[in-house]
């Protein structure tokens, strides 16, 4: 699966960049603006790593993290705050963060720091995932068909990885809807059809098949 990550940030014009350069990296990324429902979202297990701010509106983001570690969730957390001095750090890192990024930061060093810390929690390098044609490298989020390198936007990514996660398998518009967009976009109705279109103008017509009234799959090769 592509990295599903909990962003928890109050500032819209922040969160909004972030969330996009996550998406632009293959990453889907669910905002929620404060600490509750923060918490809430970690409890449904459906995330990854969580990228949390410190000063959010009620409980802030080290309460936060304080909880999830009371209640023994082990999910990668790294911390982004606007809090530089080094009493804040030393807080963050003893309550359970993976990593501490002060605020105004680059965003490729964010993507670095996301990547270097689920390297850590996997433990080990993530297999391709291929069909003979079409492989995927989860660890760099690179595409090849046949051989040569294919440039992928985000969400065509998130599709190509769901689908080769089981070459021959039938996916539901439903289904990859869930791998592909967060919570708080709108899908309009064509929105696969759409990627997977553009996905064959990438590699070729017969890289992805529609089964007719069930859905769209890999084949096996």
């Amino acid at each position: 699966m592509p990295m599903r990550i909990l962003l928890v940030e109050d500032d819209p014009e922040i969160g909004a960049a972030i969330a996009s350069a996550l998406d632009d990296a293959g990453m889907a990324a669910d905002w929620v603006q404060n600490g509750t429902d923060a918490l809430a979202s970690i409890e449904t297990g459906e995330f990854e790593l969580v990228l949390l701010d410190i000063g959010l509106p009620g409980q802030d983001g080290l309460s936060v993290l304080r909880q999830v570690r009371a209640r023994r969730n082990n999910i990668p957390v790294i911390v982004i705050t606007a809090r530089d001095a080094v009493e804040d750090r030393i807080s963050g890192l003893d309550l359970g963060a993976d990593d501490y990024l002060v605020k105004p930061f680059k965003v490729s060093e964010l993507m670095a720091r996301v990547r270097a810390v689920a390297r850590r929690h996997a433990g080990a390098g993530q297999p391709l995932l291929s069909n003979g044609s079409l492989t995927i490298d989860p660890a760099d989020r690179t595409a090849e068909h046949n051989g040569r390198p294919v440039d992928l936007t985000g969400k065509e990514y998130r599709l190509l990885h769901a689908l080769l996660i089981s070459p021959g398998r039938i996916y539901s518009r439903e289904e990859l809807e869930s791998k592909v967009y967060t919570w708080n976009e709108e899908v309009s109705s064509n929105a696969v059809e759409v990627l997977i279109h553009s996905l064959r103008k990438k590699t070729d017509k017969a890289a992805i098949k529609n089964v007719r009234g069930l859905g769209w799959m890999v084949p096996k090769e």
